[in-house]
């Protein structure tokens, strides 16, 4: 006999999420978010290909959100590097690239909520000197992962710490 309850259903993988939005995109004529989709679907794609051979079929969502923070770096990078060289054409592509990448992304935490993490991990660690900076930076990037910039993290803690 069925049971008609109500059934928790697994949150969706990046990969059908993606795949989902390639059809939406396709429909809509949207060839920016398109192109964009399919990049994110290939990387993931890639990725699954190396993970195969250690008997994993799929991406953890930890190497999912690898991979995205992975494409959204590229993409402030090429825009840092086009205003450099003066193409704002295509810094403004990238930066709707990255737009829509970041959608995927989890919700980014302010600078005080960044900061907060970084104070309680100091105080923790009992760092106090620039020589203590990586005391507090792994357990810093693990704990902020996908959700600050490590550039900034670096900054903060070093500023923090005298350096």
């Amino acid at each position: 006999m069925m049971c008609l309850g109500k059934r928790k259903e697994a949150p969706m993988s990046l990969k059908d999420r993606v795949s989902d939005d390639i059809k939406t995109a396709m429909k809509a004529k949207d060839k920016v978010r398109l192109e964009t989709v399919r990049s994110i679907k290939k990387v993931i794609l890639e990725r699954e290909t190396l993970v195969r051979p250690s008997g994993q079929d799929q991406l953890t969502p930890e190497q999912e959100l690898e991979v995205l923070t992975q494409l959204a770096k590229q993409r402030k990078d090429s825009i840092e590097q086009y205003q450099k060289a003066g193409r704002e054409d295509l810094a403004a592509q990238e930066a709707q690239e990255l737009e829509i990448i970041s959608e995927y992304l989890p919700q980014q935490l302010s600078d005080a909520e960044v900061e907060a993490v970084i104070d309680d991990l100091i105080a923790k660690t009992g760092a106090a000197s620039p020589k203590d900076m990586g005391k507090v930076m792994g357990p810093a990037m693990q704990q902020l992962k996908g959700r600050a910039d490590g550039g900034k993290v670096q900054a903060l803690v070093k500023t923090k710490l005298g350096g």
